[in-house]
C-alpha cells in the first residue's frame, strides 16, 4: 500500500472572524497550505473538505467552493465529508485512503467553520444534532448538556472530579497562551477554573464555563502526498497508522462512563503501528469538555478506569510530563470550529513533528498521537504520525 505523508499546512487563528463565510475561510489557507508543501496547484489531483455546517450558514455544498480561491483546482475531484466533530479527520483520512488506492499523487484537505454568525442558543441547537435527537434532543444547554450529564453521571460512578477537570482546564489554558492560532490565549489558573462565579459560572451539570470549548470561526489545510513525492518535498510527516472506529449514537445504548470506541480506536491504531502507548512523544485529544479528557485518558490507555484525575493531578499530561497532552492548548484554548478541529489537530501534531511549532515545541517529538471524535465518542478516530526518516 502507497502510504501518505503530510508535506505542507496552514492554518488560521481561530476566534471570531471577520470572514464572511467558509468561502473567505477556505480562501485563507488553500493556498497558503499549497504554497508551503512546495508544489503548484495544478499538481493536486483531488480535494477533500471538511465542514459540519448543518445550519451555521445556508450554503450547504461546499466541496467545490474551494476554487473560488484556487481557480487551477477547477476540473479537480471535490468530495466533501462530515462526522460532526470529527469532520476534519474524516477528511484527512478520506484524502489518504484515496492516495493509498493510487487515485493520485498529492491531495489538499481543507476544514473550517463559521459558527459565530449565528446566536448562542442557534449554535447550541445545531450543535445537538451531533447527538441522538429522538432521546437526548431536549437536554437543556446544548451538547454542554449532553456532556453535563456525562460527567455527573461519571462523579457518580468515581467520585466528585471537579479538581481534575479544573486543572484540565487550567493546562490547556496555559497552553494556549504560546498557541499564536489560539482563540483564547490566557493562562486563567487552577484557582479561577476550580471556583464557580459569575465570570465562571456552571454551565451544564458539574461543568462550568472553564471547562467548555469555546465557539469558534476558523479554518486549517493539509497537503498530502504519497511517501515518494514526499520525500522530495521539504518536509515530510508519515502516518504510521489511521484507525476509524464508530459506536452508538444513543447514550443510553453505552456505557457512558467509558469512552468504549475510542478505547477501541486507540487499542487498533497502536496495534497498527507497532507501538505501546509510551513510545509516544506527544498526544492532541479532543477536549470539547474537560470531562471529555479525562476520559480519553482511560480510553487511551494512559491510566486505568476511573484513575484519569491521576494522569492530570500527578503531571503527566503537562508540556514537561511523560505524556504531554494538548500542547496546543487543546479545543479548551485553541478554539472548536467543527469542520476545522481535526485539521488542526493534526497540524499541531506535523508541527511538532517537523520541529517547527516555535514556542509550542517540546523537547522530545519523534512520534504524535491525534485522537479526534464525532458526537459523545460515537466517531473516534486515531492517526500515528511520525517523521519520514
Amino acid at each position: 500500500m502507497t502510504e501518505a505523508c503530510i508535506v505542507g499546512w496552514a492554518h488560521t487563528q481561530f476566534g471570531k472572524s471577520e470572514d464572511a463565510d467558509i468561502e473567505a475561510l477556505f480562501g485563507r489557507v488553500a493556498r497558503a497550505a499549497i504554497e508551503d508543501a512546495g508544489v503548484a496547484p495544478a499538481e493536486i489531483d483531488g480535494v477533500f473538505v471538511g465542514v459540519f455546517n448543518n445550519g451555521f450558514s445556508k450554503q450547504d455544498f461546499p466541496s467545490s467552493l474551494v476554487m473560488q480561491s484556487v481557480p487551477e483546482l477547477r476540473y479537480k475531484p471535490a468530495t466533501r465529508y462530515e462526522n460532526a466533530c470529527a469532520t476534519g479527520t474524516a477528511a484527512i483520512h478520506g484524502a489518504r485512503d484515496w492516495i493509498a488506492a493510487g487515485r493520485g499523487r498529492i491531495a489538499l484537505v481543507v476544514g473550517a467553520e463559521k459558527m459565530t454568525s449565528q446566536p448562542t442558543p442557534v449554535v447550541g441547537d445545531i450543535l445537538l444534532n451531533a447527538s441522538y435527537r429522538a432521546e437526548e434532543g431536549d437536554i437543556p444547554a446544548g451538547f454542554a448538556g449532553v456532556f453535563g450529564k456525562i460527567a455527573e453521571t461519571y462523579f457518580q460512578k468515581y467520585g466528585d472530579q471537579s479538581d481534575a477537570l479544573a486543572a484540565i482546564a487550567a493546562k490547556n489554558h496555559a497552553n494556549g497562551v504560546d498557541n499564536p492560532y489560539a482563540q483564547m490565549r490566557r493562562d486563567f489558573g487552577y484557582d479561577f477554573c476550580r471556583t464557580a462565579s459569575e465570570k465562571n459560572p456552571y454551565v451544564a451539570g458539574p461543568l462550568k464555563r472553564t471547562d467548555c470549548s469555546l465557539v469558534s470561526d476558523g479554518a486549517a489545510a493539509l497537503v498530502l502526498a504519497d511517501e515518494e513525492t514526499a520525500r522530495a518535498l521539504g518536509k515530510a510527516i508519515r502516518f504510521r497508522a489511521a484507525v476509524q472506529v464508530n459506536d452508538y449514537l444513543p447514550i443510553s445504548k453505552r456505557d457512558i462512563t467509558a469512552f468504549e470506541g475510542a478505547g477501541l480506536a486507540w487499542k487498533k491504531a497502536l496495534a497498527a503501528s507497532d507501538l505501546a502507548l509510551e513510545d509516544l512523544s506527544f498526544v492532541e485529544t479532543h477536549d470539547c469538555f474537560t470531562i471529555a479528557e479525562l476520559m480519553e485518558y482511560e480510553a487511551m490507555g494512559l491510566t486505568a478506569p476511573g484513575e484519569g484525575r491521576r494522569a492530570i493531578l500527578e503531571g503527566w499530561t503537562r508540556k514537561d510530563g511523560k505524556l504531554p497532552i494538548n500542547r496546543s492548548g487543546g479545543l479548551k484554548s485553541k478554539g472548536h470550529p467543527i469542520g476545522a478541529t481535526g485539521v488542526s489537530m493534526h497540524v499541531m501534531a506535523a508541527m511538532q513533528l517537523s520541529g517547527l511549532a516555535g514556542d509550542l515545541q517540546l523537547g522530545r517529538a519523534d512520534i504524535g498521537g491525534v485522537f479526534n471524535m464525532g458526537g459523545a465518542a460515537v466517531a473516534n478516530y486515531v492517526s500515528v504520525l511520525e517523521r519520514l526518516a
